[in-house]
């Protein structure tokens, strides 16, 4: 089964019990958060280093490689220092 979600405002398939990292990574998807002028994405996936921190339905500071994508969830970018 899939799931749709929407990713700065484009529609990303990800397959039922994905991270959103991973549907993130399998849409092409490296980087995702700016922090002090460089683009980050996911470094050690096991939601230590918040390096993949994304706003998910208006909560900030989801960790993308801890979060289970679900069919509907928006998600945006985040800018940290």
């Amino acid at each position: 089964m899939s799931v749709g979600i929407r990713f700065d405002g484009e529609v990303l398939e990800g397959r039922e019990g994905q991270t959103i990292a991973g549907v993130l990574l399998a849409n092409g998807h490296r980087t995702w958060r700016d922090a002090s002028g460089s683009e980050r994405g996911i470094f050690c996936g096991i939601g230590i280093c918040q390096d993949c921190v994304l706003t998910v339905n208006g909560v900030e500071g989801v960790r993308a490689c801890q979060r289970t994508a679900c069919d509907g969830d928006v998600i945006e970018r985040e800018a940290r220092s």
